[in-house]
């Protein structure tokens, strides 16, 4: 019968020596854990005071963001993103102090890709922050000039940039994104040509008195008397698409375009 005194007496080594090694990662783990959370507890408090959750707020009020029923709160996502990370730090040196190479590369691995996922998270913050901003920008000056669509088009383009926005948040976060990259340039390219071909034709009256616009209003004012297109009567009002003409039993709307190929004859 074999002897198993030592093979007992080399169990009870191992384990008297890795006993030391458990509490002292024990040990780092429990002030890892209390050192984040009176880290993150103090972020928390000082984004609050800088008012990061008005940003937040402008978020929300963003339609793909309040569809989605989110309520972001940027103050919580920050605070919690460097409490998860200093974990991870206190976890790794743990890890390395019990000696246990495979979990230590798993720890390490996510703890190296925290800072990308943190870099992609706040290129998507300011990323739809930026295409709102553009949404709106887009929108206002459209309908100022009077196009009809340019809810739909501001809309469009606030996708077309999030769409990029995200593509460029993968990368970041280092996931290959070449064949979704390809084939959304494709799709959005191909939409695009679309809308451009059908828009151009359903909205050449509109530019054809975008542009009379600049040329009509060098030449008549409200006061003067004129005769367009049989029509004669007093200039009330002048917009950026009509010029509206008070004769002696009604108003008429006359679209810009008409001076540009309409004999206009002023009487002053």
């Amino acid at each position: 019968m074999p002897d198993i005194q030592p093979i007992l007496e080399q169990m009870l080594l191992k384990i008297g020596t890795m006993v030391p090694n458990i509490f002292t990662a024990l040990l780092i783990f429990i002030v890892g854990y209390i050192i984040s959370k009176l880290v993150a507890r103090g972020l928390k408090k000082t984004l609050e005071k800088i008012k990061i959750d008005q940003l937040g707020d402008k978020l929300n009020e963003i339609d793909l963001v309040s569809k989605a029923n989110a309520d972001i709160k940027l103050s919580v996502v920050f605070s919690k993103a460097i409490y998860y990370f200093l974990l991870l730090f206190f976890l790794v040196a743990s890890a390395e102090v019990l000696n246990i190479p495979a979990v230590s590369d798993v720890i390490k691995g996510i703890f190296d890709f925290f800072p990308k996922a943190l870099t992609a998270l706040l290129i998507m913050i300011f990323g739809l922050l930026f295409a709102e901003f553009m949404r709106k920008v887009l929108e206002t000056a459209m309908k100022s000039l009077g196009i009809s669509s340019a809810g739909l088009i501001s809309n469009f383009i606030f996708y077309f940039l999030f769409v990029n926005i995200f593509i460029l948040a993968l990368s970041q976060a280092e996931i290959n994104t070449d064949f979704l990259a390809q084939n959304l340039s494709l799709i959005i390219g191909g939409i695009m040509g679309a809308f451009a071909i059908a828009y151009g034709l359903a909205s050449k009256d509109v530019v054809a008195n975008y542009v009379a616009s600049f040329y009509a209003t060098k030449h008549i004012e409200i006061g003067d008397r004129i005769t367009v297109d049989g029509i004669n009567g007093v200039i009330s009002k002048i917009d950026k698409s009509t010029v509206e003409i008070q004769t002696e039993n009604s108003k008429v709307l006359i679209p810009l375009s008409k001076f540009m190929n309409q004999n206009v004859e002023i009487h002053r």
